[in-house]
């Protein structure tokens, strides 16, 4: 077997593994009500012909790294103390995006909260209005649906190839940090 379609072979099987662990976790963690996110997540590889360069991209929705990384709150990072987003930061590519998916994401789970006095179940809009909030503020759990079999894979790799192209650590928390 070349040097080329060995290198091919272990990075798909790579490739594979995460894709398969990245999908496995979002169900495990009830975090696929749409398959939105789930259906988004593979990778494409590219060989030279030689085998002496390869590129590997991983692939999902955008907002799949504010579920594998957190988010801070804008009031307190206690969920997500580590993560670089946070909430109120300017730094997000859609303004309002809370306001647009929290409703989607209420109807979808079909979830009311009840009004304290009158014990009668709240609109989608008012719970909506509700977690939009309290998330804001409070910021977001990372789940590390991705990053966690991404560097357990990355652990298993052969050493040659890991050595042969010069990978260190600081290459993986660089590449997990996007």
């Amino acid at each position: 077997m070349s040097r080329k379609d060995n290198l091919e072979r272990v990075l798909n099987k790579f490739g594979k593994y995460v894709v398969q662990q990245a999908k496995s976790n979002l169900s495990k963690k009830n975090k696929n009500v749409t398959k939105e996110l789930y259906n988004s997540i593979n990778y494409e590889l590219e060989v030279s012909q030689t085998g002496a360069s390869f590129s590997l991209k991983f692939n999902m929705e955008d907002y799949g790294n504010f579920v594998d990384k957190g988010v801070k709150g804008k009031s307190s990072s206690d969920k997500a103390p580590n993560s670089p987003y946070k909430f109120g930061s300017g730094k997000s590519k859609g303004k309002g995006g809370l306001r647009e998916s929290i409703p989607k994401w209420v109807r979808d789970r079909r979830f009311q909260f009840r009004d304290r006095k009158t014990g009668k179940f709240m609109s989608y809009e008012s719970t909506a209005f509700l977690i939009a909030r309290s998330i804001y503020q409070t910021g977001i759990r990372p789940s590390n649906f991705f990053s966690r079999p991404f560097g357990l894979a990355y652990k298993q790799l052969p050493s040659e190839i890991v050595e042969a192209f010069a990978l260190t650590d600081k290459d993986l928390q660089e590449f997990t940090r996007k």
